[in-house]
């Protein structure tokens, strides 16, 4: 199955040198380990032989990494925590099923969450679990079966499914700005901004024909933090219509201008298109094209 099994270290000498590395001597890593101290100093030797490559010098009375050591010791400690997680994974689900899934926090809050409780009825076998990413990532190097992605088609080395435009709405607290408003009378008001969408404000403006404004506003990095702003009077904020309903409806916020909507960008599901896909994703794939089917 491995093209280099006789390179593969036993899980007990991972372990002993992660520790080593770590902690600088071998009487305090057998300590952490329950295990003596020439078992330790056997576990190294062992592991230098095998990958045939010194990982540990002696410096006076402390044992200091080489430089082949400390690259191998990051990949060490990712190879671990990996393994503790799909080992984590399996026992929380041990009819197997995993999906692990990358989101961004709005559209997984507001869209996918609300709606999670449906796929669990009807795949039991399915655990899913979520993590938050702001930007795209290497699928190589992060231990994800897919991930939401906002923007266009370009997520190299992944494949695409389409879900849905993200339509935003102007809104505002109320009072703030003046109900009727047109679009042109927001130039004069402060204007909220999100990090990873810098032009939105002005693709708004020049969908309603209006020039964009030259005045800079407070900037941040998630829709939650700035749909609280604006709920608060700090300015005008753009929020995708699934995160501004339910504050309208609560009336936080309002829409001062009459405004159906505008897509700045489109939500898309991606997952690696170089390994094959778990079954669990497949599943996955299929309800969300129902949901988008029939919401």
């Amino acid at each position: 199955m491995f093209t280099h099994r006789r390179f593969l270290p036993s899980i007990s000498a991972l372990l002993a040198f992660e520790a080593v590395a770590r902690l600088g001597s071998a009487t305090t890593a057998a300590q952490e380990l329950s295990l003596t101290q020439s078992a330790i100093s056997r576990q190294l030797k062992t592991l230098e032989e095998q990958i045939g490559a010194r990982l540990i010098a002696r410096e006076g009375r402390a044992l200091v990494l080489t430089p082949a050591g400390r690259d191998y010791v990051e990949q060490v400690r990712d190879i671990l925590m990996r393994l503790g997680s799909a080992s984590v994974a399996a026992g929380a689900n041990p009819l197997g099923g995993a999906l692990n899934l990358a989101i961004l926090p709005a559209f997984g809050m507001h869209w996918l969450a609300p709606r999670l409780a449906d796929f669990a009825n009807r795949h039991p076998e399915v655990t899913v679990n979520l993590s938050t990413r702001l930007a795209p990532f290497d699928f190589r190097a992060e231990a994800f079966d897919a991930a939401i992605h906002f923007g266009r088609k370009d997520w190299p080395g992944a494949s695409h499914m389409h879900l849905m435009p993200e339509n935003v709405v102007a809104v505002a607290a109320p009072g703030k700005v003046p109900q009727g408003s047109r679009p042109q009378d927001l130039g004069d008001m402060p204007l909220l901004h999100l990090d990873t969408r810098p032009r939105a404000w002005a693709r708004w403006f020049a969908g309603h024909g209006c020039p964009p404004p030259q005045t800079a506003g407070m900037v941040f990095d998630q829709f939650s933090t700035m749909a609280q702003a604006a709920i608060h009077g700090l300015g005008v904020a753009l929020l995708p219509d699934f995160v501004a309903s339910a504050h309208l409806k609560t009336g936080a916020l309002e829409q001062p201008v009459a405004d159906a909507g505008q897509s700045i960008g489109d939500y898309y599901l991606v997952w690696p298109s170089e390994r094959p896909d778990p079954p669990s994703l497949q599943s996955f794939r299929n309800w969300l094209s129902a949901q988008l089917s029939h919401p």
